[in-house]
């Protein structure tokens, strides 16, 4: 049973190791064509000043238990972050470098313990894939354009 659970895990890497692999694909194309990289950049600007995301970001104010404190949206500022460095001359390598830098300094670093990080990095992973679900579909639905 040990192997078989194994070899499960092992299939769920491949698969995972397969989508980022495709992903890399579809954004070196989009990063390779100066006119779609502009119109998708623009896009995702408008999201953001149109307020189409006040439904998510309303999501991300949650209370901790102390009620003094709230929740920092480390998700926008990362997706904030990644927008600006998102350029058609930008390598996906430098993407992926300025993700990873605010991952460490918004996420890694501020965990105090083991138990800790593993909550807060689950917590960022929810809230990320909420966050570019939402995306996704306001750009799906309102800036069909973006999509080149």
């Amino acid at each position: 049973s040990s192997s078989l659970t194994e070899a499960k895990e092992f299939v769920k890497r491949l698969r995972r190791q397969t989508d980022l692999c495709n992903m890399v694909k579809t954004v070196r194309a989009l990063l390779n064509n100066n006119s779609t990289a502009t119109v998708l950049r623009s896009g995702l600007h408008a999201i953001f000043s149109e307020k189409s995301l006040d439904v998510t970001k309303d999501l991300f104010q949650e209370k901790f238990r102390n009620p003094k404190k709230h929740q920092k949206n480390i998700q926008l500022k990362c997706l904030k972050n990644f927008i600006s460095s998102l350029t058609s001359s930008t390598d996906i390598r430098d993407l992926l470098s300025c993700l990873s830098s605010d991952l460490q300094t918004l996420v890694i670093k501020p965990s105090k313990s083991k138990e800790a990080f593993k909550e807060q990095a689950s917590d960022f992973m929810l809230k990320w894939n909420l966050l570019l679900s939402n995306v996704g579909k306001i750009l799906t639905i309102n800036r069909t354009d973006s999509f080149g």
